[in-house]
């Protein structure tokens, strides 16, 4: 798993409500600043003229565009050409023509059609794209569907299949994977178990809908103690053994020792970015 150098927890922020912006950064590690779904068409232009009033910092902002070939997309490239944003999130990214046009900046590849998903692995291949993103219910409507989720919370299969795809097609072409938002604001159990199994399956961050919902998410991204520690003594009973070896009664192998790696540097990066913050 590659964390997203932004961090873990994104937000996405209306870009017409620039009194926003600056609220959102301060909670999340990362703000998507958005010109797409979060804005009614009519008040677009006066979404443009807020990004390009209120600049914010560039680091960990982005910027979601329209799609290529929509009414919106061209303007929406103008007035991003009028900012220091260099990273932009290209929403319903069907195939890797779409990104082809935007190589001066680092594109989050948004995935949230059928199409999109089928073509996920090129995609991903294109030097540009830095993550890709899947979008499940952009990606139902696209199916003809009404909901991503059974009645208990769970994905529908459909949705499940395509949040896989993503992820293996960004980590195939060694990109981050972005997980779908979730929609519950309330349900921080059901979140914090999403989270959780986001990082496990390799996904490097989590987008989100409300504020509320960093925490919870950088929650799901952090090693725990117990976990860091048992990585720790994994890797250096590794120091004293070679090849396969066994260690508290697991087998212990390269794979595992990926594992204990990566735990380990989870833990680093969250540290140098605590440190960070408290600067």
């Amino acid at each position: 798993m590659i964390p997203f150098a932004m961090g873990p927890a994104i937000l996405f922020c209306p870009a017409d409500r620039p009194d926003r912006y600056a609220k959102a950064l301060e909670r999340a590690d990362a703000v998507i600043i958005d010109l797409e779904d979060a804005v009614a068409p009519g008040n677009r232009v006066a979404a443009r003229a807020a990004l390009i009033e209120h600049p914010q910092d560039p680091q960990r902002t982005m910027v979601r565009v329209n799609p290529v070939g929509s009414t919106d997309f061209a303007a929406d490239m103008a007035a991003l050409g009028s900012t220091h944003y260099r990273t932009l999130m290209l929403a319903k990214t069907e195939s890797a023509a779409d990104v082809a046009a935007l190589g001066e900046y680092a594109v989050v590849a948004l995935c949230e059609t059928a199409l999109g998903v089928l073509n996920a692995a090129q995609i991903a291949a294109a030097p540009n794209v830095v993550a890709l993103m899947w979008g499940a219910e952009d990606l139902i409507a696209s199916l003809g569907g009404s909901s991503s989720r059974t009645g208990s919370g769970s994905y529908r299969d459909v949705a499940l299949h395509a949040r896989s795809q993503v992820l293996l097609a960004a980590r195939a072409h060694s990109k981050v994977a972005i997980d779908s938002v979730y929609l519950d604001i309330a349900d921080h159990a059901g979140l914090i178990a999403e989270s959780l199994d986001a990082q496990a399956s390799g996904f490097g961050a989590k987008a989100s809908i409300h504020p509320g919902q960093m925490p919870v998410i950088r929650e799901g991204f952090a090693p725990t103690a117990e976990q860091v520690e048992r990585a720790v003594r994994i890797l250096e009973a590794a120091t004293r053994n070679s090849g396969v070896f066994a260690f508290e009664g697991q087998m212990v192998d390269e794979p595992l020792l990926r594992h204990a790696r990566m735990i380990r540097a989870r833990a680093r990066a969250r540290g140098s970015a605590a440190d960070s913050s408290a600067n």
